[in-house]
């Protein structure tokens, strides 16, 4: 019974990525205007995630003094920036898509491979405490909706297609169960700390990349400025919201 509290608030922690699917359903009469608040929202919260919460949580365990840990944060941050521009050239291959389908396939990349270390730090936190592990889980599944939304609506309006948002959103999910299931099966004894935070340094990279680089842009170019700053604000909210709650 020890494991299945663990297991269980991880795996509801990452599904509630698919609650920002629902935005593919909402009736939209401004499409241009609400690309842009899903586009806002989402690049506020990668932001704000990697600088209030992966970065400061990270630095302490990169290294024995500071210009071990500044330089092994170098390393990993750059190597986020450059993943993103490999995986950039990567998709841009395939003739079919679109800027806003490319942002949407990044993202998914992206938040898999944010998402699991959340699972593993979620369900190894809960193991230890379950109260820990209950506030954890409720911060986030909080910023994980955002961060579900921009899977699926930029993926659901470049493609048309629900099937496609709703499977790489839902993908992205079951990242947080399947990070607990590894850290059940592999990790639980041998995971340290400094090899989590070099992980969470690299999604940190990759997403402040992908924020700036693609989805600012990719916002500015509707004009829209009300939904672009209410997006931004209302990102803001969420991620400090959740890390209220830690």
């Amino acid at each position: 019974m020890e494991l299945v509290w663990p297991f269980i608030l991880a795996s509801i922690s990452g599904l509630s990525t698919m609650l920002g699917c629902l935005g593919i359903f909402v009736p939209v009469k401004r499409k241009d205007e609400f690309i842009t608040f899903a586009i806002s929202l989402s690049l506020s919260v990668m932001l704000m995630v990697s600088i209030f919460d992966l970065i400061p949580s990270s630095l302490p365990n990169l290294g024995n003094d500071m210009i071990q840990g500044i330089i092994v944060f170098t390393i990993f941050f750059v190597l986020g920036v450059v993943l993103v521009k490999i995986l950039n050239k990567l998709i841009e291959k395939e003739k079919a898509s679109n800027n806003l389908y490319k942002l949407g396939i990044l993202s998914f990349i992206a938040l898999v491979l944010h998402n699991l270390p959340e699972g593993i730090l979620t369900f190894m936190s809960t193991y230890q405490d379950f109260r820990l592990g209950l506030s954890l889980c409720l911060a986030i599944a909080l910023h994980n909706i955002p961060e579900g939304i921009s899977i699926a609506v930029p993926i659901y309006y470049s493609t048309g297609s629900i099937k496609r948002a709703i499977k790489c959103t839902f993908l992205s999910a079951l990242a947080e169960p399947l990070g607990a299931l590894l850290a059940f099966l592999i990790f639980k004894n041998f995971i340290t700390d400094q090899m989590v935070s070099m992980f969470l340094i690299l999604v940190a990279g990759i997403m402040v990349t992908l924020s700036i680089e693609k989805m600012f842009p990719e916002a500015l170019s509707y004009h829209k400025k009300k939904p672009l700053i209410w997006g931004l604000l209302i990102g803001a909210v969420v991620v400090l919201s959740s890390l209220l709650i830690l």
